[in-house]
């Protein structure tokens, strides 16, 4: 049932990759366009769980590369809902990348995206609640709300 109350933790994500020459530039760094696609990949399959439903892509509110990630890297890409609206929701997703060699993992990115769920037709539709169950899912769902006022203020003064 596609309007049913869900938590956090049934919609989260953890999606894993090997970084491979042929995502990379001549110096061996991961482009960040292949890395954005990945996001978005892992926050879609957070916002198809949450709703049932088809979903896209309306914005990315921010995305932060923090460190460079290499061939070789095993990329992890975690990724949970932060907040629902109406037919909305804001997914968060923390990009690592672990050198499988010696263990050591690196943050490399952040990213906030936000999803719309479509009906059978195409057009926006309900989407479910969400139940925040942790400190952590409180603190994020907070956080999402800041940035959700934030940038409806910024399209009020279009």
């Amino acid at each position: 049932m596609p309007n049913q109350v869900k938590t956090v933790s049934q919609t989260r994500v953890v999606l894993a990759q090997v970084a491979m020459p042929g995502d990379a530039n001549p110096a061996g760094n991961v482009h960040g366009g292949t890395i954005m696609k990945l996001i978005d990949n892992a926050a879609g399959v957070v916002a198809m769980r949450h709703t049932r439903r088809n979903v896209v892509t309306a914005s990315i509110d921010r995305l932060d590369f923090h460190y460079p990630v290499f061939v070789g890297n095993l990329i992890i890409l975690k990724a949970c809902l932060n907040r629902v609206g109406k037919t909305s929701m804001e997914v968060g997703v923390r990009v690592e990348a672990e050198n499988v060699m010696t263990g050591e993992i690196r943050h490399t990115a952040s990213a906030y995206l936000t999803f719309v769920a479509l009906d059978a037709d195409g057009y926006p539709t309900n989407v479910p609640e969400l139940i925040s169950e942790t400190l952590e899912d409180k603190r994020r769902l907070a956080e999402a709300v800041e940035r959700y006022e934030r940038r409806r203020c910024t399209n009020c003064r279009r």
